[in-house]
């Protein structure tokens, strides 16, 4: 049978005729523009990247050297280090009341991030929604998608201080929803859920039989009066929920990249699964290092947060000061401002802010659409560098107020 040529130059690209539908639909990260833009300049003060600018404490550090010192660098059980997964199971009990078995509901990661990944690809089928509050971190939804799921999306609010509407929730359920998401201390917004939320979010998930995935990545990132629960340890939420957290942000070990998951040992066992053949195991080293951060760097927490406390007034009285009105974040490291009294729209106001005044922050819009108006910024950076961004941005407010005069 002859097979009818076909024109390589009518063909589309490649990349198009390849590339999963699933993966095309998602667009890039809306932060990496301005990240391109600010690696070209000099004088920059950033105020755009999550990651503490505190170096790992020096006793984690050393435990990852005499790890290196001592020839563990061999593959450990899929499930991490049982040292770790014992210390991690401490830590839950110890600071929310909630308890897992280190043998098999305690699963070390890749970061969060892969924690992420294994929870929704192991448990979401083609088709599941998932209820997911915005604006949040710009992973989530693509996730969802990657992992076959549909995400239902609820807003936040400025005037709610961007805390989760239960009645919103419980509007958005349909017969497809599998699963509650939840990312609280909030990225990029520094909200908290208060407990009432929280007790009316857990009957909602019980009353519709949802599992929930929770992100605490920033839950030892808590301030003033603001006390963190895990999600887990509400009555009747260990058995549906997925917990997950890292060391990155708490302990400064970004670039060490371990992270964990708590979860029913059933559910737990699907993970696992995708883990094993995608990952094998979490590098022995970094969960070696975390086991030390379990064990000793609680002094090293307490001072960083500490610090960070300090940088968040700073940082939230000077920009309310400015007439950028701000809600006080008692989670995380991340205000909010409202932008709109300048009449920019936030992608135009961050441009404008770097290109003008040399301070890089994020626009909300890259968050969700309840972000448009507003912009990210972090205090995980010096007193100084916050008072002078203050300055800077105080210049371009006024200059911009002048425009419209």
């Amino acid at each position: 049978m002859d097979i009818p040529d076909v024109d390589p130059g009518s063909r589309p690209p490649l990349a198009e005729r390849v590339l999963a539908e699933r993966v095309r639909a998602v667009p890039p990260s809306g932060i990496r523009r301005f990240f391109d833009i600010l690696a070209t300049m000099d004088d920059v003060i950033s105020l755009g990247v999550g990651e503490p600018d505190f170096d790992t404490p020096r006793v984690i550090v050393e435990a990852g050297v005499e790890s290196l010192r001592e020839g563990r660098t061999h593959y450990t059980s899929n499930f991490g280090t049982l040292e770790l997964r014992q210390a991690l199971a401490a830590h839950l009990d110890r600071r929310y009341g909630v308890r897992y078995d280190p043998a098999t509901e305690i699963l070390v990661t890749v970061g969060a991030s892969e924690a992420l990944d294994l929870a929704l690809r192991a448990t979401c089928d083609p088709g599941d929604e998932v209820i997911l509050h915005e604006p949040s971190y710009v992973a989530y939804i693509p996730a969802i998608v990657f992992a076959g799921g549909t995400p239902t999306l609820v807003p936040t609010r400025f005037e709610d201080d961007f805390a989760l509407d239960p009645a919103a929730v419980e509007a958005a359920v349909s017969s497809r929803t599998k699963a509650l998401f939840l990312g609280y201390p909030s990225n990029p917004t520094g909200a908290v859920l208060p407990e009432d939320v929280q007790d009316e979010l857990a009957a909602i998930a019980e009353r519709h039989d949802l599992l929930v995935y929770s992100d605490e990545i920033y839950d030892r990132l808590a301030y003033g009066s603001y006390r963190h629960r895990a999600f887990s340890a509400l009555p009747g939420m260990r058995e549906r929920t997925i917990l997950m957290g890292g060391f990155s942000k708490a302990y400064a070990m970004t670039g060490w990249r371990v992270g964990y998951v708590a979860a029913p040992a059933a559910i737990l066992e699907g993970m696992v699964k995708v883990h094993q053949y995608g990952i094998m195991s979490a590098p022995t080293v970094a969960q070696d290092a975390a086991h030390a951060a379990l064990l000793e760097g609680e002094a090293d927490v307490e001072r960083m947060v500490a610090a960070y406390d300090g940088r968040r007034r700073i940082l939230v009285d000077g920009l309310n000061e400015l007439g950028l009105d701000t809600f006080e974040p008692r989670g995380a490291f991340y205000a909010f401002p409202r932008i709109t009294s300048t009449r920019l729209t936030d992608e135009a106001f961050t441009e404008r802010l770097l290109t003008e005044e040399r301070v890089a922050v994020v626009p909300g819009s890259a968050f969700g659409p309840s972000g448009a108006g507003h912009v990210r910024m972090c205090y995980a950076t010096s007193t100084e560098g916050i008072e002078e961004a203050l300055r800077r941005i105080g210049r371009f407010v006024a200059r911009r107020r002048s425009e419209l005069d």
